[in-house]
């Protein structure tokens, strides 16, 4: 017998409906689907608990990966998620806005032509100089909002030992207990 429990927080409502676990607290709701696999799930006062009646190692991952899920939505409606990301060049001066549901980043390595990264989901991005403050509820989008900015400025068909110019995450706020 395979079981997980979450801790869920007094200011915190978490729903089991069909395939989707719907989390809500102070700074929001976020909404997940996935697949319960024969897990069942029981909700006790201020827990949930996830059970599967096995011994495989590969569903003990699905549950603890489910149960995972679930503890980082609760944090993200609770505290929220935040990374800071820092532009660094020492060629040519980058320059970083946000158009819509995209970053522009102009002047990379002397190009002409601008870059572009997807913002995900409701990740708000804040550029003040050389800092971008990337901030939402959802661990993932936030996490693959900086991962696109990260990648749109990988430096191509020069030698990556000289030109290390580009946009890279300094410090994740996304660790329990931080």
């Amino acid at each position: 017998m395979i079981e997980y429990e979450v801790e869920i927080p007094k200011d915190v409502e978490v729903k089991i409906e069909g395939n989707y676990a719907i989390v809500k607290g102070k700074l929001g709701e976020l909404k997940w689907k996935f697949d319960l696999h024969q897990t069942t799930y029981e909700m006790k006062e201020g827990l949930l608990v996830l059970r599967k009646d096995s011994k495989r190692k590969a569903d003990k991952a699905i549950v603890g990966s489910i149960a995972s899920h679930v503890r980082n939505m609760i944090r993200g409606v609770t505290k929220g998620y935040e990374y800071k990301m820092k532009i660094l060049y020492a060629h040519f001066p980058i320059n970083a806005s946000v158009e819509g549901k995209r970053v522009v980043i102009k002047n990379f390595a002397g190009e002409k032509t601008p870059r572009y990264a997807e913002v995900h989901g409701e990740v708000k991005v804040d550029i003040k100089g050389q800092d971008i403050v990337l901030k939402g509820l959802d661990r993932e989008e936030v996490g693959q909002t900086a991962a696109n900015i990260e990648s749109a400025t990988k430096i191509r068909k020069k030698d990556i030992r000289v030109f290390q110019d580009g946009i890279y995450i300094t410090s994740k706020d996304d660790k329990h207990g931080a």
